[in-house]
């Protein structure tokens, strides 16, 4: 064990979990988000059939990445659970709205538009927490003796209310793109539509966010600009791909634009984490100091190398097997 830094090996596995939730599970918020303005019942359902093979797996990541937080860095959970308590509550509530919706509104008639209204609600509270989460993350948490002092509110501040905006406009691209890559028709026509437009916003968002995370704290400031070499990469990164996007879109190129949307995602939170890096509980406890105890460790980490590849294997069979276009009609329900 002293030949390997345990920690650093959990803080890459629970960031590649978390990533992969926001990658997998991002496109169906983004549909739910969307829901409302769809033209009709015919593309909701297609909506909906795009990811009901998929969309409950996807979560998997997100149980992963919150049972390996709680094993291997168990401080995380015991400061950064009272300052996000209605936060995550909230992430969670729109979950169980969206996931229950969307069983019950392919069974339901009269009711139907109640179900919409769940499903889309449901979806839009989830990212906005979610954003909303990472936002106030990134600001850091008043602590002391590793216990949180700040407020039930400390959470929900105007830059991580800019952040909650900025995911929910981000997973509503990831969601139009998917959508043009699984649709056909008026559906993905209009789901085309949507990509510039969406795109703006989510520029205009990442542009404030890129200015504003500097000057959060002295830290982050000589974090960017003492590294400008290397940090300033990502960004970049991210809005090559955001051209790359746009430029996809309109030569039809579907795929790649959601696979662009996938990329500006990576490189965006990257970016995000490599500002607070190494504090997972900022601006006071690196990962070290929230560590579990290197046996804990260990021995999660024996589960984790036999459960990732399984979940890796078919999750990539599922989208394999439900592989092309959804048509008006069709369904898996």
């Amino acid at each position: 064990m002293e030949m390997f830094d345990l920690s650093l090996i959990w803080a890459v596995i629970i960031a590649f979990g978390v990533i992969m939730y926001v990658l997998m599970d991002g496109f169906d918020l983004g549909l739910g988000i969307l829901f409302p303005f769809a033209p009709d019942e015919d593309a909701r359902d297609v909506m909906m059939n795009s990811v009901a093979p998929v969309w409950d797996g996807n979560e998997t990541w997100l149980v992963l990445g919150g049972a390996g937080l709680i094993g291997a860095f168990p401080l995380v959970y015991s400061i950064l659970l009272p300052a996000m308590y209605i936060g995550v509550f909230l992430m969670l509530a729109g979950l169980i709205f969206r996931g229950v919706a969307f069983e019950f509104r392919f069974k339901s008639r009269r009711t139907r538009n109640w179900w919409n209204a769940a499903f889309a609600g449901g979806s839009f509270v989830a990212a906005f927490a979610q954003g909303a989460v990472v936002g106030a993350y990134i600001e850091g948490f008043e602590t002391a003796d590793r216990v949180f002092t700040g407020g039930a509110l400390d959470w929900l501040t105007p830059f991580s209310v800019i952040t909650g905006l900025g995911l929910v406009a981000g997973y509503a691209l990831l969601g139009a793109t998917w959508l043009v890559l699984k649709s056909e028709g008026h559906v993905r026509d209009w789901a085309r539509g949507l990509i510039p437009k969406l795109l703006v916003g989510v520029v205009f968002v990442f542009a404030v966010v890129s200015l504003w995370t500097p000057w959060i704290d002295p830290g982050v400031w000589e974090r960017w600009f003492d590294h400008m070499q290397v940090i300033w990469l990502l960004p970049a990164l991210a809005l090559a791909c955001v051209i790359g996007i746009y430029a996809a879109n309109r030569k039809g190129r579907e795929l790649l634009a959601f696979l662009l949307t996938l990329g500006m995602f990576i490189f965006t939170y990257l970016g995000l984490l490599v500002s607070r890096w190494p504090y997972v509980i900022p601006p006071d406890y690196t990962l070290w100091d929230a560590a579990s105890a290197p046996e804990s460790q260990f021995f999660l980490l024996i589960g984790v190398l036999f459960v990732v590849p399984i979940i890796l294997t078919y999750t990539a069979w599922s989208y394999w097997v439900f592989r092309g276009k959804v048509r008006v009609g069709d369904g898996y329900h």
